[in-house]
């Protein structure tokens, strides 16, 4: 399996120095390569170009990032605040970086000189990763569960968009972690895959994934997800979710909301799952989120659009439009939360979707945090 293959992310000391070792994203389904990170740009740069990408991971990435920047002796304030911007929408990066950030400033606090503040940092991002496998598996448990009560008798067709799997994550990953639980359950008739435009996370990193763990999966367009749900072909739509505003709103890769609003109709379940780190309460509404503008070659060139996939493919990008076509490429939609059956975090489950239960697993969340080992707060 996947699994057993090359680690999505590591943190390495090298003969040359430290350094944040990546799977390259961009490379799949066709090779598993890795991009050597030696310093904070270059970092910035593979989140940027979606060599690394995904909620939690993003999280560990921005963790390892400012560790990264400890061990090398430069700004790590700075380091930080490039790290958390990198992908506005994605609040596990931004929370990661300065997780660690509030490690490496107590033990400066504590006066125990740079080298001492370097070693609390490295050792508070490995903390962050070993926590969201943890958390990784606690998300599984809680989301099959929850499909036996909302639809019982297993085999499931379930429909997820974009990637949630191992690729995004310490662990077996969000949404597709629940779905590797039900196919080990033996209650997985089904997987549809949507191929998530214009960078096919679904139809590069989903189908990988899913080929990997032996399930029954169909990639299909996104524009057929309609006509899917019309036949009665959809059981449950899993998702993840970069931000999660304290009314329930969730941001995830654009073209969820749309899955939302079919899901309304069909009277299926609509489900995002996400750890509780993904929760914003700082965001009031879905309103409040920034939505990350990408660029618009993403769109207009192919065959794998502007990412640097075609290159990864030895192909040529070719254009897909009219020279000086225009072109809308949002990264992320917002689903309302009236549209969300259920939110599965790592520390349960919120259903209905109402802020006060949100805030309910926030506080779970925090006073578990302040019981940790260190004794240092995390949120």
């Amino acid at each position: 399996m996947a699994e057993e293959g090359v680690p999505v992310i590591r943190y390495e000391e090298l003969p040359e120095g430290p350094a944040v070792v990546l799977l390259d994203q961009r490379r799949l389904p066709g090779e598993e390569t890795e991009v050597v990170c030696t310093d904070v740009p270059a970092l910035v740069d593979a989140i940027q170009s979606l060599a690394v990408r995904g909620a939690p991971v993003l999280g560990i990435t921005g963790g390892y990032g400012v560790a990264l920047a400890a061990a090398l002796r430069v700004d790590v304030a700075d380091a930080a605040e490039q790290l958390a911007n990198a992908r506005p929408t994605a609040v596990n990066l931004a929370y990661g970086a300065r997780r660690v950030e509030a490690a490496y400033r107590e033990a400066e606090r504590a006066g125990e000189g740079a080298e001492a503040a370097a070693v609390r940092a490295l050792a508070q991002a490995r903390a962050l990763h070993r926590e969201d496998a943890e958390g990784s598996a606690r998300l599984a448990e809680y989301g099959s569960a929850l499909l036996e009560e909302l639809v019982p008798g297993g085999g499931l067709r379930i429909l997820t968009h974009c990637n949630t799997g191992r690729l995004v994550s310490g662990g077996e990953g969000t949404a597709l972690a629940v779905v590797k639980a039900v196919h080990r359950a033996g209650a997985l008739r089904r997987l549809w895959v949507g191929e998530t435009r214009p960078l096919l996370q679904g139809a590069r990193l989903t189908a990988y994934e899913a080929a990997k763990a032996g399930m029954a999966y169909s990639v299909l367009t996104d524009g057929a997800a309609g006509s899917l749900f019309a036949s009665g072909e959809v059981d449950a739509v899993l998702v993840g979710a970069d931000r999660i505003a304290a009314d329930g709103s969730v941001a995830n890769k654009v073209g969820t909301y749309p899955l939302a609003v079919l899901a309304r109709h069909h009277r299926v379940p609509f489900v995002a799952v996400a750890p509780v780190t993904t929760i914003d309460p700082a965001t009031a509404s879905g309103c409040d989120i920034e939505v990350e503008q990408r660029a618009a070659h993403e769109v207009t060139v192919g065959p794998w659009g502007g990412s640097g996939l075609s290159g990864a493919e030895g192909k040529e990008g070719r254009a897909l439009v009219p020279v000086g076509a225009q072109a809308y490429n949002p990264a992320f939609d917002v689903t309302p939360s009236e549209l969300v059956t259920a939110v599965v975090t790592d520390e349960g489950v919120a259903s209905p979707v109402t802020a006060e239960r949100l805030t309910e697993l926030c506080s779970a969340s925090r006073r578990q945090a302040s019981r940790s080992a260190d004794g240092m707060m995390r949120s």
